[in-house]
């Protein structure tokens, strides 16, 4: 009997380095190494050169050399990686659907390709009219090349079901670690004193209610608090109006990737708050989940089915500063929100959960 045998496209590659998707890549090459499958990822390199195998913890990786930075460089190597791939008969696993016409040679070959529909890409207020139609082609795109779908949240199949047959679709959504203890050390180097601030970590984007939630938190002395993780510029008049709204109590800490403090911040934090208006199962919020954080999440569908009943939900700038009263005035609020937020956790997003659902998708579509 052949190995199982599973190839991974779509991401910049294993150990993550970038985002949820490449985290999440990590997770599953890692948990089906270990239930005995060959996994390949496709990475993505800096630079010039010809393509180079090897393995890390088990898991084989294609290196592909891209000279292009940003969005041409990724575009040029996802043709690169699907090309690679369309020369094995093996099944395909494509995270995301921003080159998803590439996925045509696959299909032509007869190639069996899963692919993870992500968010609604082409919805997002940050594009331009390029780059939406780009992403409205893929989208169409991916659920008609693509032999079965994932979508990672209720809603996304929803969406999806505009487009092709509900039974094409398959729902999982992401998981996370379960964060139960966490150094002191690396919050208090930022100045902070552990249950005495709460936590945003969102890109600076209008989308994402950064204005709304430090415009609301400053409405008047908190008494804690507010920290706000990304890359605020000077020169971009959104960062720059957020942090003109700021108040005293609100701190900017620039963009951090150490996985050490980000989990320290969270476990330490009196609350998480998302502000994220669009997308599926955000991974932020589901590690926000996995770290014991009460959470006050914007209204929308996306976040009350990943967090049900254990947020406070607020809409626009009154509506948070509203969210912060109650806060305040009812101290044992937060306690109450972080047993509900955990027992959602404990349900439906413990990464051992989330990959056995994947493995079963996947041994559906191996080629016989």
């Amino acid at each position: 009997m052949t190995q199982k045998t599973l190839r991974i496209l779509g991401t910049r590659g294993v150990p993550a380095a970038h985002g949820g998707f490449e985290t999440f890549a990590e997770y599953l090459s890692l948990y089906l190494v270990a239930q005995g499958w060959r996994v390949v990822v496709y990475c993505q390199e800096d630079g010039t050169g010809p393509v180079f195998e090897d393995t890390w913890q088990g898991v084989e990786r294609v290196r592909i050399p891209v000279e292009q930075e940003g969005p041409k460089g990724t575009i040029v190597f996802d043709w690169l990686a699907t090309a690679h791939a369309a020369t094995h008969r093996d099944l395909c696993l494509t995270l995301g659907y921003n080159t998803a016409v590439f996925c045509s040679l696959l299909r032509i070959k007869g190639i069996p390709n899963v692919i993870n529909m992500d968010g609604i890409e082409w919805s997002r207020m940050k594009w331009g009219p390029v780059a939406k139609t780009w992403f409205w082609m893929n989208d169409w795109a991916g659920c008609w090349l693509g032999n079965h779908l994932v979508a990672d949240h209720p809603q996304i199949k929803v969406h999806l079901t505009s487009r092709v047959r509900a039974d094409k679709i398959t729902t999982i959504p992401y998981g996370a670690d379960a964060v139960t203890s966490a150094p002191v050390e690396p919050v208090e180097a930022l100045g902070l004193q552990p249950g005495r601030f709460m936590t945003v970590i969102a890109r600076p984007e209008p989308e994402n209610s950064l204005l709304e939630i430090v415009k609301g938190f400053s409405a008047k002395p908190r008494g804690m608090q507010l920290v706000v993780l990304g890359n605020y510029s000077d020169a971009n008049v959104y960062h720059r109006a957020v942090k003109e709204a700021a108040g005293p109590e609100v701190k900017f800490v620039g963009a951090i990737y150490d996985k050490t403090v980000v989990q320290a911040l969270r476990f330490h934090s009196a609350a998480y708050v998302h502000g994220h208006q669009v997308g599926g199962t955000n991974p932020s919020l589901v590690e926000a989940l996995g770290a014991g954080n009460a959470v006050i999440a914007q209204d929308n569908r996306f976040n009350r089915w990943v967090v049900g009943e254990g947020a406070l939900y607020f809409t626009g700038v009154e509506g948070f500063a509203a969210c912060m009263d109650q806060v305040t005035a009812d101290p044992a609020l937060l306690q109450r929100l972080r047993e509900q937020g955990q027992a959602r956790y404990r349900a439906d997003f413990t990464w051992p959960h989330v990959l056995q659902q994947y493995e079963d998708l996947l041994l559906k579509y191996l080629p016989h």
